[in-house]
């Protein structure tokens, strides 16, 4: 045998030996794996045997097979008394809580809110009040507050009196016409001009002369949230590299690249103003400076202001949670208020009582409607914007019936669940609006569209005085009637939605 064979036959025998050590190490790796796997499903076993699992979970993909996350958590509501436990894909777990005793001991703690789902909102929205934790967000949560002062939502009550009135003069055109209205698109454009007018200052018309982009951007929105809804459930979508090859995450990053440029228009024009001297002069000067202004001049602790990246950040939290859930609160108020026609007429007579005709509409006029300020709640505690929101324990956590959770547990926290919880509320699904009147029994943390606790919304007063002045004035020119033909179909896409659309019929009112 020559010396080139004898090689020959070393390499091939090394290379076999080498694939050997490979596959050998690979199965220890996959038995390691599996190991981890089986034993921290049963920790998670163990730790959640307090809790009812409902319903049975399939080993590997979970409860997130079905699209019925608001019927599930209906059923689940009438069958457990506070909780229960929903299985995800693989190793995770969350307990859905829908009892206010336990809400009130989450929304007193300061847990962050899920990072690994969280996360997912970040190419979109970037790290604002929505994403931070921590310190960064006390220092932006601090920096934004006096945007909300009382003060300075006055003057913005009549910003939110002509969007509307816009939005009602293109329906008024189309009431002749005998079929019905999808409200949600008009809606949602009329609370994004409201927002662009209020917090950036805005100048132009979103409904009108800038609809093209508008309605871009609002489609990018809706696909964006429907997008991370998917892939919250998906298991393999998890992991970025993979996502961004799939085509939810080609389209996902084009969506974003669509919101941005919006956002990033807003920035650039307000920046161009600051750039002129006289109208440098002109901000200095101004009584009350908008969300956009507060954000250009704020200055961190240590002098510092906030970067471009942290700008737009806020700028798309504040859009999206602004306008986006705002549309959807407004839009299930008027179907509440359709297919109830005693509530909506005696909203009406009220409202005629203190605007009239509905040309002046004042802060403290929206102070005076008792009846449609609990009409509103009422829809708002059935349709709630937001249905849920998530929390990761950063230290054990014991509530008030002995039950605990260990360290770094997911918790959902359902108020579409605890507005729905019969125990709380006698026929829960009935429209009441007697529920919110003054005198009324209430217990702490069973009403929460807004969420409680330190990160509560911080745009909650001016969502609410934009729902009395949407819901007033539309009631002053039109009666609201259901389409029996079109019942919408409830989802959770993170806002809450109508699978099908809401379509109602708009009498003009003589």
């Amino acid at each position: 045998m020559s010396i080139f064979e004898l090689s020959h036959i070393t390499n091939v025998f090394g290379i076999f030996g080498l694939l050997q050590v490979v596959s050998l190490l690979g199965l220890l790796l996959l038995l390691l794996k599996s190991a981890q796997y089986y034993l921290h499903r049963q920790w998670l076993i163990k730790s959640l045997q307090q809790f009812p699992p409902a319903p049975p979970p399939q080993w590997l993909f979970g409860n997130t097979l079905k699209d019925q996350d608001l019927q599930q958590i209906l059923l689940c509501v009438e069958k457990f008394p506070s909780t229960y436990v929903r299985w995800l894909w693989g190793n995770h777990a969350r307990v859905v809580i829908y009892d206010p005793d336990y809400m009130k001991v989450i929304l007193g703690r300061s847990d962050p809110k899920v990072v690994r789902s969280y996360s997912f909102f970040a190419p979109w929205i970037g790290y604002g009040l929505l994403l931070l934790n921590g310190k960064k967000w006390f220092q932006h949560r601090r920096m934004l507050t006096p945007a909300f002062h009382y003060d300075i939502l006055k003057p913005y009550v009549g910003i939110m009196v002509d969007s509307v009135h816009v939005m009602l003069d293109k329906w008024e055109q189309l009431v002749d016409q005998d079929c019905p209205l999808e409200i949600y698109q008009d809606i949602s454009l009329m609370t994004m001009e409201t927002m662009m007018k209020c917090a950036f200052s805005y100048q132009g018309s979103v409904q009108l002369e800038d609809c093209r982009n508008s309605k871009s951007y609002i489609k990018a929105v809706e696909d964006l949230t429907h997008l991370i809804y998917l892939r919250v459930r998906n298991g393999f979508h998890q992991n970025n590299t993979i996502y961004s090859l799939s085509s939810n995450g080609r389209s996902f990053y084009h969506a974003c690249q669509i919101a941005h440029k919006h956002t990033e228009r807003v920035i650039r024009m307000r920046k161009a103003q600051l750039q002129n001297e006289a109208e440098l002069e002109k901000f200095r000067k101004k009584k009350r400076l908008d969300f956009l202004d507060i954000l250009l001049f704020a200055q961190t602790e240590d002098g510092k202001s906030l970067s471009d990246e942290d700008v737009r950040a806020e700028m798309d939290t504040f859009m999206f949670e602004g306008h986006n859930t705002t549309a959807s609160g407004i839009s299930w108020i008027f179907y509440a208020l359709a297919t109830h026609p005693e509530h909506q007429q005696r909203c009406r007579e009220e409202v005629k009582s203190i605007l009239g005709n509905g040309t002046s509409v004042t802060l403290n006029h929206l102070d005076q409607m008792p009846y449609t300020t609990m009409c509103i709640k009422e829809a708002l505690r059935l349709y709630p914007p937001i249905p849920g929101a998530s929390r990761e324990l950063s230290s054990p956590v014991t509530f008030p019936d002995g039950c605990s959770l260990p360290k770094g547990f997911l918790v959902t926290l359902s108020f579409y669940g605890l507005h729905h919880n019969p125990r709380l509320r006698p026929n829960a699904e009935v429209f009441d609006p007697s529920r919110f009147a003054p005198g009324a029994p209430r217990q702490t943390h069973a009403f929460l569209p807004f969420s409680a606790g330190t990160r509560n919304c911080i745009g909650k007063q001016f969502t609410m005085n934009e729902l009395k002045v949407a819901v007033a004035l539309t009631l002053l020119r039109f009666e609201l009637l259901p389409d029996p033909t079109r019942v919408p179909i409830l989802v959770s896409k993170i806002v809450l939605k109508s699978k099908n659309g809401i379509y109602l019929h708009t009498k003009k009112l003589k």
